[in-house]
């Protein structure tokens, strides 16, 4: 099924304090062009630098997953990241006043709530997701973490936990659909133990930490003298520890919320890889530092793949031959480039040109040093496209397809006599009034010798 992209109709702010600096920051949610992705915007810098929500950028996972770009920091951007993800937001601007997000109650559910209120409206460009297609594992032995995605056709995740402790037994939480996130999920809030807090308040961190926007667990009997430090560190007159095992804040939200903490955590930073992800994830024991370990070997198989020419099997029976494409195409000779068709679903379709030294146009074009056309190239990817806007109707021996436009056209390596060319067509936008805009790349081995975006028209005979 086909998903347009996503955004928000109108900008919408909300404002609290950053959990490690305390300090007061407003944030933005800004609409954003399709295709441009999850961007920060740092406007109380000069220039008003973006930090672009991507792996690479990762700079610290200590306590928080921190970025950095343009000589600009956003840190403890994981909620923030996982309510995008939770609603299916592609495209939008984060616009911050300070360094840090701002850590509302904990969890991810008042930017749901505010998100919600901007309105969020579809884009005239498809999704596009990474479609895991072998598993990917990320271990770290000493402490026993362990995450692992696999090929799924939805975004899974399953979250164990298990903190040798005798207030927080061993917990697991799933999700077996994006959808579920905002109802079971998104209000889930962060947690730690006490003794982490009184290091890290010491470090001068957590100073915008508050039993509102965090759940503080004891494990040890707390003598009257640490209560009244607790008091000043959490600026609170009354400060108790409940009979459960944490400090007074309010009940937990439910059985395992630490676990599914971790679980808003996972999305928030595997977000980062810039694309939606089919797949399902097994998460052991997770932080933010293997959750962005996980992330980046995520991104290396992505980049790999889109380097890379689609894995086809050329000793397969095709789709199509080329006498069945040329029923459908009226082209005639020397103009019937394409051999044959090896794919075709609902979004993109790949086909295949052998170049031999027996074709018309090398008698006259570059005769003695045999070049492939240029233009010819284009005809070849406009062709492979053509067969996938015939495929969309419901009677193609009824319909004409019209090279209509080109676009962003670059050519990257000569093709010669020899070659065997794989041509990907995908959709860019959702079908219109009968017009197919398709991104089209050309690939001898693995290299892209050319690349453009093509428009045709789907007419009917009259």
């Amino acid at each position: 099924m086909l998903h347009r992209q996503q955004t928000i109709k109108k900008e919408v702010s909300l404002s609290g304090k950053g959990l490690h600096t305390g300090e007061e920051v407003i944030l933005t949610f800004k609409p954003g062009e399709a295709n441009s992705g999850i961007k920060f915007c740092r406007s109380d810098l000069e220039g008003q630098p973006i930090i672009d929500a991507d792996v690479n950028n990762v700079v610290d996972t200590s306590r928080g997953t921190t970025l950095e770009q343009n000589n600009a920091k956003i840190s403890t951007c994981e909620h923030v990241l996982a309510a995008l993800v939770g609603l299916e937001i592609d495209n939008i601007i984060i616009d911050l006043n300070n360094v840090e997000v701002p850590i509302m109650d904990g969890s991810a559910i008042d930017f749901i709530s505010a998100l919600q209120k901007a309105e969020i409206v579809e884009q005239n460009f498809l999704r596009e997701y990474y479609d895991i297609d072998k598993p990917i594992i990320y271990k770290e032995e000493g402490r026993n973490v362990e995450l692992t995605i696999t090929p799924s056709d939805e975004y899974r995740i399953a979250v164990m936990t298990d903190y040798n402790s005798s207030v927080i037994n061993t917990q697991h939480a799933s999700m077996n659909h994006i959808s579920e996130f905002v109802e079971n999920f998104s209000n889930c809030r962060t947690f730690c133990f006490l003794h982490e807090i009184e290091s890290l308040y010491k470090a001068g961190l957590v100073r915008g930490g508050d039993l509102d926007n965090a759940i503080v667990f004891v494990e040890d009997k707390i003598s009257p003298e640490k209560l009244e430090e607790l008091k000043k560190i959490f600026n609170k007159p009354d400060i108790k520890v409940d009979s459960k095992g944490y400090l007074n804040n309010s009940e937990l939200r439910c059985k395992d919320e630490p676990t599914r903490h971790k679980l808003l955590d996972v999305i928030g930073d595997l977000a980062l890889i810039g694309k939606p992800i089919r797949g399902n994830v097994f998460a052991a024991r997770p932080g933010h530092k293997a959750n962005i370990e996980l992330a980046k070997l995520i991104k290396k198989e992505m980049m790999k793949k889109k380097k890379s020419a689609p894995k086809i099997d050329l000793t397969k029976p095709p789709l199509f031959n080329s006498v069945d494409i040329y029923k459908a195409l009226p082209h005639q000779a020397p103009f019937r480039l394409v051999d044959k068709i090896v794919h075709l679903d609902d979004k993109s379709v790949i086909g295949v040109k052998n170049v031999t030294i027996n074709e018309p146009q090398f008698t006259g074009h570059f005769p003695e040093n045999p070049v492939f056309p240029g233009v010819l190239l284009l005809e070849t990817i406009a062709q492979v496209g053509g067969v996938f806007a015939l495929s969309t109707v419901p009677d193609p021996d009824n319909y004409w397809t019209y090279f209509m436009g080109i676009e962003k056209a670059k050519f990257r390596k000569m093709v010669v006599p020899g070659d065997t060319i794989i041509i990907k067509c995908d959709l860019l936008r959702p079908i219109r009034r009968g017009l197919v805009n398709m991104l089209g790349t050309a690939y001898v081995g693995d290299t892209v010798v050319c690349e453009a975006e093509i428009l045709a028209s789907i007419t009917k005979k009259q």
